[in-house]
């Protein structure tokens, strides 16, 4: 293994309600279940994205998630019915679309550069 494991999380305050949106983005169901309130996607080799539910802290999460292929990251999200909040660009060739969970919580799809 190089370099540390990555295990990032954002809040729901409707785990049921949430989950199938996050399905939706990132196109398939969760590689594992946690419990009954929480949902695993690993995202690539020691890299996981964890969905739990915890109103108190819903809606003021943020990630950045960066896949091989950024336009058909997008595409595909689009084809699934969910569409970006705003597309933000950066110096290099970087570009970053934002999408928005139910709760408000960011997620980031970039690449570029």
């Amino acid at each position: 293994m190089s370099g540390p494991d990555l295990f990032a999380g954002l809040f729901a305050s409707d785990y049921a309600a949430s989950r199938p949106w996050y399905e939706r983005l990132l196109g398939r169901e969760p590689s594992f279940l946690a419990s009954d309130t929480e949902a695993v996607w690993e995202l690539g080799e020691h890299r996981w994205l964890y969905l739990k539910q915890h109103p108190e802290h819903a809606g003021h999460g943020e990630v950045t998630i960066f896949p091989e292929d950024l336009d058909a990251a997008v595409a595909g999200a689009a084809d699934r019915g969910v569409v970006p909040d705003r597309h933000e660009d950066y110096p290099g060739g970087v570009r970053k679309v934002v999408f928005r969970d139910p709760d408000g919580n960011e997620i980031g799809l970039g690449g570029g550069g």
